[in-house]
Order: structure tokens, then C-alpha cells, then sequence
């Protein structure tokens, strides 16, 4: 006589409808972590003019939105800031007593990071789109960007881009452009 398996279809349904429930969850937990800082990004954007949507995809892409972020080179919390970049913010707004580490307060991190944004999209006035130099500016440093930017590509973007030998600061800019996009 041949026994019959007990159909366990339900058992399925229960396991689907868990791996969906912990989907929507993971969605819902890292929307809210990108939520998190909305009002000192758009507080910043207002102090300093730079794009609301520029400023939430460079802490996307630098930090995935985790305050307590480290680089391997001393970076520093959201928008993973050096110390020399720190401390320019902090002499330019007159912070006293200022250390490194108070980077790690988001407000601190998001306003110095996004002062040092607008410093760098300054830098490139003469150019047709200053974003791609004032990323990479961001990413590599400017004596890279010098680098770069030779004949053509002193002006044009395009062309910029092309001259950077780097692929890890060619796919940050390209990173941080698709994700400003989507914030938009």
C-alpha cells in the first residue's frame, strides 16, 4: 500500500508571504534611513546653494546614510569628510574648539560636507557642466582634477570625463549622478 505525503501547500504560502513581508521590511528600514536626514540636507542646500537631491546622493554614495561611517584614510561620518576639509569649513564659519570627530554629528557632517560641495562646484566656473570636476575634485583631489583636465577637457565636461584614468572616480561620478537623478 502506497501512503500518501500530507499536502503542505499552506507551508508554502507561509514561507512566500515571509520572505515578502521581510522584503517590504528591508525597503521600508532603508527608505527611512535615506528619510533620516532630509530637514539638515535641505537646511544645508538653503545655506549653501547647492542642489537638495546633489547633496542626498554624495552621502548615498559615500556612506549609504550611516553617521558612523570610517574610510581607510581618515574619512569622517555621512559625507565622509578628511580632516583638512573639516577644519576648512570650521575656519570659514568660525567654529571654535573644533576637532575631526565632531563630524560624526550629522547636522556638523552635512554642513561642512555640503560647504565643501559649493567649494568645490566654485572651483570650475569656466567650465560648460562644473558637477564631473567638482565630484571628482570630491573623490581624487584637485591635483588629479589638474591632471585631467588638459586642452579640451579643461572646459568641457564630456571630454573630462574621458581623461580621467581613475575607474573608481569615474564610477563615483557616474554613481552620484544617477542617484542625484533619482532623488530628483
Amino acid at each position: 500500500m502506497h501512503r500518501r505525503r500530507p499536502k503542505r501547500r499552506w507551508l508554502r504560502w507561509l514561507l512566500l508571504l515571509a520572505v515578502l513581508d521581510a522584503a517590504v521590511f528591508y525597503w521600508w528600514w532603508s527608505n527611512q534611513a535615506e528619510r533620516r536626514y532630509n530637514s539638515i540636507i535641505r537646511d544645508a542646500a538653503a545655506e549653501f546653494g547647492v542642489e537638495y537631491a546633489l547633496i542626498k546622493a554624495v552621502i548615498w554614495q559615500e556612506s549609504r546614510f550611516r553617521e558612523d561611517a570610517m574610510g581607510d584614510a581618515g574619512e569622517i561620518g555621512l559625507m565622509q569628510l578628511m580632516e583638512l576639509a573639516a577644519f576648512e569649513w570650521a575656519d570659514d564659519h568660525g567654529v571654535r574648539d573644533f576637532e575631526h570627530s565632531h563630524v560624526y554629528d550629522p547636522r556638523t557632517n552635512i554642513l561642512a560636507g555640503t560647504y565643501y560641495i559649493k567649494t568645490r562646484l566654485d572651483r570650475y566656473p569656466h567650465t560648460d557642466d562644473p558637477l564631473p570636476f567638482a565630484l571628482a575634485d570630491y573623490n581624487a583631489g584637485r591635483a588629479h582634477v589638474n591632471r585631467w583636465a588638459k586642452e579640451a577637457a579643461r572646459t568641457n565636461g564630456a571630454a573630462f570625463l574621458q581623461n580621467i584614468d581613475y575607474p573608481s572616480t569615474r564610477r563615483y561620478i557616474d554613481q552620484v549622478t544617477h542617484r542625484r537623478d533619482h532623488y530628483r
